[in-house]
């Protein structure tokens, strides 16, 4: 999921205020490398590395969230670890190289997304509480990410005319939704996580106390003014936890000394599965972060000093959408979750003052290289549950304030506040109350037990029905 910084929100405000035109319209900029420039390969693989400490923690959280959640084994856990390095590697190349139409040609990183991780879980606890395996489940989740990945890909071609069905309200009200699902897993995180429950353990005082530790680091560090320290306010905090962690005996090491030396992608290790009513919300979500990334990608594109309007801006963001298609396949083949345009990186551009796409070729050789260590991977599968939870809980609830803050760009009448009340409403409500579905048939309580897809969904009729200007 994209938890765009202050500056990059008020980047994309700016953009927002631009009427579309036939000629180009960019700003200027005081990158020291623009993006067609090749700076030595020092000054790269510093600004790479600062790319990369940025984004790592957000693209490897997904894989450990689901891996908790599932129960997997410290193998498997650690593997989609793995592999959600790996693919970013692949998929930031894709996107800062521009292979044919597939790419936005820009310094746009690349990295697993956090708005799947509620349908990602509910499909597969739904499978192991039917006496399904985890491996199961795990085949079953990804071939629901290969084939939603082409929604995407179809809806790259339109991107022009998305807007007038997903408007601001509809992608406010699903991202909301998204943080404040998630909520639950976060919170569950921080009291020990599901083993903690099945142990009896949950809720300890020491569960919690450290993971309130690492949220007020978090607080703490994005208080301050140094952009370094906000930026790696997520990072370091971990780090404070995991070391406090050790000498309370929350950290296992016995699975390290039984990796191997490289981790070999091997595509489709899970198998593959399909089941519709659990593919109605990830078809969603394909949909909304269509709208999503076209905000990062013209983001980046300002911060870059190209064109934010015009015939060469619309290929751009149409090769950068087709790429998060393709890349999401890729990420499904080589057993992981979708992969999404990640909006942190705008702030590191701004901040190194280096906005070259070649930088992005190192940032994809680092991710790539992680993710064929297993040491690495396995290494933070190590983190304790309430460690994990402590940052979880408001990356998590900074995605729930980026959906209110897109609600609040719209003028909210009394037309938009049904759609807006009835939405939540019924979403919040299906998360807090599943089983208020159980007397419905299977395939409608599998399509609504998500509140996404089902505060979604009333968002979208409600707009598209309601008498009145959509917003």
């Amino acid at each position: 999921m994209h938890t765009p910084t202050e500056t990059n929100e008020d980047l994309l405000s700016v953009a927002e205020q631009l009427e579309p035109a036939t000629d180009e319209i960019s700003l200027k900029s005081d990158l020291i490398y623009g993006l067609e420039d090749r700076p030595p390969v020092r000054e790269s693989i510093f600004a790479a590395i600062q790319h990369v400490f940025a984004s790592f923690v957000g693209i490897i959280t997904p894989s450990l969230v689901v891996g908790g959640a599932l129960g997997l084994d410290p193998a498997d856990a650690s593997y989609l670890v793995s592999m959600s390095l790996f693919v970013s590697g692949i998929a930031t190349f894709i996107q800062a190289k521009k292979i044919g139409p597939v790419g936005s040609g820009l310094l746009s990183i690349q990295g697993t997304s956090f708005a799947f991780i509620g349908p990602i879980i509910a499909a597969g606890t739904g499978i192991v509480d039917a006496g399904g395996t985890t491996q199961e489940a795990l085949g079953t989740i990804f071939g629901l990410c290969l084939l939603g990945s082409f929604i995407e890909m179809f809806f790259s071609r339109f991107i022009q005319f998305a807007g007038k069905i997903i408007t601001p309200l509809v992608t406010g009200i699903v991202v909301t939704l998204i943080g404040l699902t998630l909520v639950n897993v976060g919170l569950t995180s921080m009291g020990g996580g599901f083993g903690a429950k099945e142990a009896g353990t949950f809720g300890s005082p020491q569960y919690l106390l450290l993971s309130l530790l690492v949220l007020a680091t978090i607080v703490v560090l994005n208080s301050l003014r140094s952009s370094f320290l906000r930026m790696s306010s997520v990072a370091i905090a971990l780090i404070i936890g995991y070391i406090i962690a050790i000498p309370m005996g929350l950290v296992n090491f016995n699975n390290l000394s039984n990796l191997s030396l490289i981790t070999v992608p091997i595509p489709f290790k899970y198998g593959f599965g399909f089941n519709f009513a659990a593919f109605i919300p990830f078809a969603f979500l394909y949909l909304i972060t269509t709208i999503e990334s076209t905000g990062d990608l013209t983001a980046t594109s300002l911060l870059t000093g190209q064109p934010i309007t015009g015939e060469k801006y619309m290929t751009r963001i149409k090769g950068g959408i087709l790429g998060d298609g393709v890349n999401s396949g890729i990420a499904a083949i080589f057993n992981t979750f979708p992969n999404t345009t990640f909006s942190q990186n705008n702030g590191v551009i701004q901040l190194t003052g280096v906005g070259s796409r070649y930088v992005g070729f190192y940032i994809a050789g680092i991710f790539a290289i992680l993710g064929l260590v297993p040491i690495v991977a396995g290494i933070f599968q190590t983190i304790p549950q309430p460690v994990l939870g402590g940052a979880t809980i408001i990356m998590f609830g900074t995605v729930a304030v980026a959906g209110i803050k897109i609600i609040t760009q719209v003028e909210i009448d009394k037309r938009a506040s049904i759609i807006l009340a009835t939405s939540l409403g019924l979403g919040l409500g299906v998360s807090v109350v599943p089983d208020i579905l159980d007397q419905m048939p299977a395939l409608i309580k599998s399509i609504f037990s998500s509140g996404i897809s089902t505060g979604g969904l009333t968002a979208l009729v409600l707009n598209m029905v309601l008498p009145g200007r959509s917003k």
